[in-house]
């Protein structure tokens, strides 16, 4: 096993004037399972191609244990990619797709059918050795893409969005299995998805790109207490946080009437605009008496053991919809008014202009 190492590395592709990836420093331990995570275009899975050789790294190195990897070849990196489309042949049987990897490095057949057995045990395909990709589920053909990377026995797997193909109930399921699965092999994992779900539920740590330029990295449980930025607070957490917009004067936060109860220190660091973001579950109904955020309620979503009120404000700095988790089977009329506040150390406190965090 090994350690990743990204050294100030970069991709530039020809014709573009800004780079994929834009220096990116981050360490993966030995043992760990890392995900990238971050919207469309942002520069996650060309991070994991430059990691397994499938891009070129024009600026900056990669290292693979002690091992400066940057300009060798795939075969000579000691990986297994896992892709999103399975890439598994289909004349070929299960257990000549896990095999064929061992094949073409020339071992021996005992050996090679001795690690197909112990990984099919490992990922229950045992009694499906002998099928073709074709009479297999979706979920089955992953496992058996996963299974391929497993016999290979390799430093580092590197997974690209490997659950993107599968519907939302197989895609719960999967994601632990292969969480459990990475746990119990101890192989360095690089896992790429634009779930943040996903993310936090899988990672050991996650890391945030944005534009090619990565915002934050840390246990998924930080990330979603303290985002380091207005990107990380809404992009980490389902439903999002709510970003609201406030003017800080004299040690006070206002939204209109509503004076928002965040820290003292906070506040006194605090001037001018300043963005404020709470988590839906931070917010409270109060009576219209005690003051709060007034909201008109556009829709309560109920789910079974909880729900989500969506309302508007016609507050100057409100965004167009606020979200509220509320106990389940609450009488809550569409089209009424409900007053909302919150409690200071539930408030994230942010520079509106550069977007860092001011809260500590």
């Amino acid at each position: 096993m090994a350690s990743v190492l990204y050294d100030r590395a970069s991709r530039l592709y020809p014709g573009s004037n800004r780079p994929a990836v834009d220096q990116l420093n981050l360490e993966i331990n030995d043992g760990e399972l890392l995900v990238l995570v971050g919207p469309s275009g942002c520069g996650k899975s060309t991070s994991l191609r430059m990691l397994a050789g499938l891009e070129e790294v024009t600026e900056g190195r990669i290292f693979i244990g002690d091992r400066d990897v940057t300009t060798l070849p795939p075969k000579d990196r000691d990986i297994a990619m896992v892709f999103q489309n399975y890439a598994l042949y289909p004349h070929m049987s299960v257990a000549e797709n896990m095999a064929f990897s061992l094949k073409m490095a020339k071992v021996g057949k005992d050996e090679r059918m001795a690690r197909v057995r112990e990984a099919a045990k490992l990922l229950d395909l045992e009694d499906y050795l002998e099928r073709k990709p074709k009479a297999l589920s979706g979920g089955q053909r992953q496992r058996v893409a996963m299974g391929r990377a497993i016999v290979r026995k390799p430093q580092v797997f590197c997974m690209d969005e490997p659950l993107s193909n599968l519907d939302a109930k197989l895609r719960v399921s999967t994601r632990t299995q292969i969480a459990e699965l990475q746990q119990r092999l101890g192989v360095t994992t690089v896992y790429v998805t634009h779930d943040q779900t996903e993310a936090m539920t899988m990672g050991d740590r996650v890391a945030v790109l944005k534009d090619g330029i990565l915002q934050q990295v840390d246990i998924p449980l930080a990330l979603y207490d303290k985002p380091a930025n207005l990107f990380v607070a809404g992009f980490i957490g389902s439903p999002a946080m709510n970003l609201l917009v406030a003017k800080a004067v004299d040690g006070r936060v206002q939204i209109g009437d509503y004076a928002v109860p965040i820290d003292p220190t906070v506040a006194s660091r605090a001037a001018g605009d300043v963005t404020l973001g709470v988590r839906p579950e931070a917010w409270r109904i109060v009576r219209s008496a005690e003051g709060g955020l007034p909201l008109t309620v556009n829709l309560v979503e109920e789910l079974g053991a909880e729900a989500f009120l969506y309302g508007h404000c016609d507050v100057e700095g409100t965004p167009d919809e606020v979200v509220v988790r509320i106990e389940a089977r609450r009488d809550i009329q569409k089209g009424s008014t409900v007053h909302v506040t919150t409690d200071p150390e539930q408030v994230h406190v942010f520079d509106t202009t550069t977007g860092q965090r001011i809260s500590r």
